[in-house]
């Protein structure tokens, strides 16, 4: 039977499908076979693709620990697969395994989100079928236990193998005043990366190093600018016997490293001119690095002007610190009208080593408590909280924080003023001593770099010994900082070029935190990380995990890259639905109880009762009240909502913290990990829960249907657009899908006080931030 004859007659998702449409997407797909046994989908996969059996029988199985199998359910000729993982987001939950020889249709997603959901009937049939199986899993009730399941069986839980559904080649550039680094990854081959630095760039002694297959070489070049630096890149990259590109063709995209990229930025985006004018605007914020960075993308779009640039910025990964982290003890008015906060900087590497991280310890990184210490010429410490960067030690530029190499870190800013007063600094004086002529070098009086200072250090050298002392002491207090500001700590992660290779400084920062459980093995950190991309250096009777990691920005960027890339056939879709509104709903505290809590607190055997249906389907609020009890104060009357949980949460907002004297974090409902408890008074008992309090994130629920309709899935994050005295655009919005969900937007009452929003009124999704 004829291909689009047995789609039209076999396969109800394209029953009245357009015939013009249908064979688009027949020539934009690809047949492929497998054979009995062999997978066509592994479990814990990220979705890619749709298929659809056109010849054969397949299963859809589980494989336990011990290597059992078990056949969920028989897939015959006209049946779907893949489309559960393609749509929400979630890791596939089974492996798709022939049992006969397969024959099948492979859509891959960017064909299926351009043609199949401009089609209402097949998102209908979409929705239906991901329900059922979704309830015949009983997936919302696993969902944890298979990304848990998903983390322990594969070696790459977070895409740093840089997969790409079709075979692309991303150039990233990292373009600095008188160096130009580069690497070139190839999303098929591995072998034919390629990494280089040219060194020097505007002055005599100009140095090349490239490096690929293993090999590596060094040149010298003519003085020259950096176009001269971007041409020497490109004849190396295109070398006869050493380069791994034939033509500049091959190249897909280009990511580019950005230091600074404001409040405005707080995502990778795809740069155009509007873009560009942008990020010129903010040069003032970082007038070391910026205009740079920005020559680097003019540069390389004149090399490459008709594949996509891609700007990754240091500072977006620390968007998630909360106003009391970033802001300083300034009048408001500096914030609001000059942007004078904290940003937080080498944000690319941090978010790299957490989750790294996370994949050696085989646990979810949005489950985990890390401190990052980022160590190099330029240093900096980061509190990741359940995947969120909730403080970091540089500030509004990267001159705050520790001690650095040539920077002064922490300064009483009086010393400034007193400065200019008695010795006469300018402006520029000011600039050149505290990012320049301080830090480690002005300490010690010896170098910048931290292995000269060591050896003078080893020789007796009396401020070559304090500034060591004084570096490790200032790491070891934001270590204790961060561990208290996040209520605990499950991993500290050293990195960067001292963090990676100085076993000394490991050590000194790790001394006398025992009080905190962490302890190191002096042996294993001696030994050092030799060619390990990530050495444990904890002890035994450590609670906290201690881990050397190495950091790779560059792979990050390109990684970034890539989910830029591919959330844009995305953004094509939101848009086409701009003038669809999404109801907004004001959630005011509240508080959800289990089962053993609604005995303790109104008596064994009590039933809450139904006040009024909720917009979610199955949710109610009940006539049921508690007061909740804070070491401040009390707030009285919290409304219970039904049914019961498996936990007890209780959400507030920033008013109803204070007035009751705690700080819970922002996090996801369900995730009570680390969350401060609080005291529950009920008519008939009054409890304490150890956990459980948290500021919800603001969100979207959708049903299967609607993000399908969206081209959204599970865990993606969007900036939603809201009317009303004044518009406004709210970012960080998390999307959470289940078949049982209802339309609706929920936001806190502060933040719908502070914007004037009432229940009721409509938002509009405004983009993606990024993929969940």
């Amino acid at each position: 039977m004829d291909i689009m004859d047995f789609l039209t007659q076999k396969v109800p998702l394209f029953h009245g499908f357009p015939i013009e449409k249908l064979k688009e997407l027949v020539e934009e797909s690809d047949l492929t076979t497998f054979e009995p046994n062999e997978a066509i989908i592994e479990f814990g996969e990220a979705g890619r693709f749709l298929g659809i059996l056109l010849e054969g029988e397949a299963e859809s199985s589980l494989t336990d620990d011990t290597g059992r199998r078990y056949r969920i359910a028989v897939l015959k000729e006209g049946d779907i697969f893949g489309e559960t993982s393609l749509m929400t987001g979630d890791r596939t939950f089974s492996d798709i395994i022939g049992i006969t020889r397969c024959k099948a249709l492979i859509i891959p997603q960017q064909v299926f989100s351009s043609i199949i959901i401009s089609h209402p009937p097949a998102i209908t049939y979409l929705s239906r079928t991901i329900s059922e199986r979704l309830k015949e899993f009983a997936f919302d009730d696993r969902r944890q236990e298979m990304v848990n399941a998903f983390i322990k069986r594969t070696d790459d839980p977070y895409g740093f193998t840089l997969k790409s559904p079709i075979p692309m080649k991303l150039l990233v550039i990292n373009c600095g005043s008188s160096s130009l680094k580069y690497n070139l990854f190839d999303t098929i081959d591995n072998t034919k990366n390629a990494s280089g630095k040219i060194e020097r760039i505007g002055e005599q002694g100009t140095r090349h190093t490239y490096e690929s297959g293993g090999n590596e070489i060094t040149k010298q070049l003519p003085a020259g600018g950096h176009k001269e630096a971007f041409d020497a890149m490109i004849a190396e990259l295109t070398a006869e016997h050493t380069g791994v590109i034939r033509l500049l063709s091959e190249i897909s995209a280009v990511g580019h490293r950005m230091v600074h990229g404001g409040d405005k930025f707080i995502h990778s985006v795809r740069i155009d001119d509007a873009i560009l004018k942008d990020l010129e605007a903010l040069s003032d914020l970082a007038p070391l690095h910026n205009p740079i960075n920005i020559l680097g993308i003019k540069e390389a779009q004149k090399v490459f002007p008709d594949i996509p640039h891609i700007a990754v910025f240091d500072t977006s990964f620390h968007h998630t610190m909360p106003p009391y982290a970033y802001l300083y003890g300034l009048p408001y008015k500096y914030y609001e009208e000059k942007k004078i906060r904290r940003y937080g900087f080498h944000g690319t590497s941090h978010f790299y080593v957490a989750l790294k991280a996370a994949e050696y310890l085989k646990k979810p990184y949005n489950g985990l408590e890390i401190v990052t210490c980022h160590l190099g010429n330029g240093s900096s410490v980061c509190a990741v909280d359940h995947g969120r960067s909730v403080d970091t030690s540089m500030g509004f530029t990267p001159a705050e924080g520790l001690v650095m190499g040539t920077r002064c870190g922490n300064i009483d800013p009086a010393i400034l003023i007193h400065l200019m007063h008695t010795e006469g600094l300018s402006r520029e004086d000011l600039d050149r001593l505290i990012n320049r002529e301080s830090g480690l070098k002005g300490i010690s009086g010896i170098s910048n770099d931290l292995r000269e200072i060591q050896k003078e250090a080893e020789n007796g050298h009396h401020r070559a010994i304090l500034a060591i002392k004084i570096f490790s002491y200032q790491i070891r207090k934001y270590i204790g900082a961060y561990m208290a500001a996040m209520g605990g700590l499950d991993v500290l992660v050293f990195t960067g070029g001292i963090g990676e290779g100085s076993a000394g400084v490991r050590s000194l920062a790790c001394q006398g935190l025992g009080c905190m459980g962490i302890y190191i093995d002096e042996k294993i950190n001696r030994a050092g990380m030799g060619d390990k991309e990530v050495l444990e250096i904890s002890a035994g009777n450590s609670q906290v995990k201690v881990l050397a990691v190495r950091t790779n920005e560059a792979r990050m960027i390109a990684r970034e890259t890539l989910k830029v890339l591919s959330s844009e056939h995305v953004s094509k879709i939101i848009s086409s639905h701009a003038d669809e509104p999404i109801p907004v709903e004001v959630s005011a505290h509240h508080i959800h109880l289990s089962r053993d809590h609604v005995d303790a607190l109104y008596g064994k055997g009590y039933q809450l009762t139904v006040l009024s249906e909720l917009s979610q389907p199955g949710q109610f609020a009940c006539n049921e009240t508690v007061n909740l009890i804070g070491p401040k104060g009390t707030v009285n009357h919290v409304r219970v909502l039904g049914p019961e949980r498996k936990n007890t949460q209780i959400e507030i907002a920033m008013t109803e913290q204070y007035k009751l004297g705690v700080q819970p974090p922002l996090r996801e409902s369900g995730d009570l990990d680390g969350t401060p408890g609080i005291t529950i008074e009920g008519p008939a008992g009054t409890i304490t829960v150890d956990k459980g309090v948290i500021c919800a994130l603001r969100h979207i629920h959708m049903s299967t249907e609607e993000a399908i309709r969206y081209g959204l899935r599970d865990k993606d994050v969007v900036r939603v657009r809201i009317g009303g005295d004044r518009e406004l655009i709210f970012g960080d919005v998390l999307i959470r899908v289940s078949p049982k969900y209802r339309l609706a937007m929920h936001i806190d009452t502060d933040e719908a006080n502070a914007a004037n929003i009432k229940t009721g009124m409509q938002g509009y999704i405004d983009g993606i931030q990024s993929r969940g």
